[in-house]
């Protein structure tokens, strides 16, 4: 991918030929999509905050986690969701050099807790399953110290650009901010290999270790129950299919990113369209919706206050009783799917 030209203010990204990298209809079709991302993506995080906050049964520890990775990804969607929108809206980055830095900054600072919550929820989840210390319960001094952990690691690894280790530089068709993966310098080629395995590569490894665990203990149980077809068998291939969906949605969300990233740093001399540099980025900011989605909106203690509050308390109508009533928990207190 041949590195575009910023102007002196930082706001317009030109190719190498200094042509705009999309034509003026291109950047607003842009804008619609990351609209369609960035709408629901504020109103659901949102609400699952609100909720949390109006109805104490929410505010249990195990369900810490599952606000956290709310808060980021409401922070991802207002700054890199809406800063996207106007500026492919107008054609050009708007706010210059110094916004460009403060936009990468934050966007990876919201971005890599958000993930890291996801694979602290995985922790989580195998901890209370699979109880690998033991009795010991999980308690609100656990989550705490897990959810301060995911802001101090995102922050360790976001703050190095502002101090001379890598660099935020706009990406794609220019529109956006986030960590230069285009630069040969070495300093920042090596912060790139470093942030690309403590911040994708580390996490990934902790989801899959955790819910490889996870489903095989839920195995183990359902064999011991000895009932083919009966409630724990049934929920485990429901916790089952949830699992996949989770990890397929992240890989969606995040591989194109990483592979893409690293594919640049291993070859800088590849040709890559702007617009399809855009594309794994769009992916990645599109995990804010998914997320509550899979996380809160399929835990049916969460969506018994949430929906409500979107529907302006009016309920559905309520599911067969018979049809949810299993013994395994997954998000909440025990292992159960949503």
């Amino acid at each position: 991918m041949q590195p575009s030209v910023l102007s002196p203010n930082a706001s317009f990204y030109l190719g190498p030929h200094g042509e705009p990298p999309l034509s003026r209809t291109g950047f607003i079709i842009l804008s619609i999509i990351m609209a369609i991302f960035t709408g629901p993506a504020i109103i659901f995080n949102g609400t699952v905050i609100i909720v949390s906050l109006m109805h104490k049964q929410l505010r249990q520890p195990l369900n810490y986690a599952l606000v956290n990775m709310a808060v980021a990804d409401l922070g991802t969607a207002m700054t890199g969701g809406v800063l996207s929108v106007v500026n492919n809206a107008q054609g050009y980055f708007s706010l210059g050099r110094t916004g460009c830095v403060m936009e990468g900054f934050a966007v990876s600072l919201f971005g890599i807790t958000s993930l890291c919550t996801v694979a602290l929820i995985a922790v989580e989840r195998m901890f209370v399953v699979c109880k690998p210390l033991g009795q010991i319960t999980f308690q609100k001094k656990h989550a705490v110290g897990g959810i301060a952990l995911s802001w101090l690691w995102s922050l360790t690894w976001n703050l190095p650009p502002l101090f001379g280790w890598g660099r935020y530089e706009l990406e794609g068709v220019g529109t956006s901010c986030a960590p230069d993966w285009h630069s040969r310098d070495p300093h920042n080629v090596s912060y790139i290999l470093a942030y690309f395995a403590v911040c994708f590569a580390v996490p990934f490894a902790i989801i899959l270790a955790s819910y490889t665990k996870l489903m095989w203990t839920l195995h183990r149980v359902s064999k011991m129950a000895c009932v083919e077809g009966g409630a724990v068998a049934k929920g485990e291939m429901k916790v089952a299919s949830m699992v996949v969906l989770m990890v397929v949605t992240f890989l969606i969300s995040w591989m194109p990113y990483a592979s893409l990233a690293m594919l640049v740093v291993y070859n800088p001399d590849v040709e890559i369209n702007p617009l399809v540099g855009t594309v794994p980025v769009y992916l990645a900011k599109s995990s804010t919706v998914y997320n509550p989605i899979i996380y809160i909106y399929l835990n049916k203690q969460f969506r018994k206050y949430a929906v409500p509050f979107l529907l302006c308390g009016r309920e559905p109508l309520l599911e067969d009783e018979d049809e949810t009533t299993t013994t395994v928990e997954i998000s909440t207190n025990k292992v159960s799917p949503a």
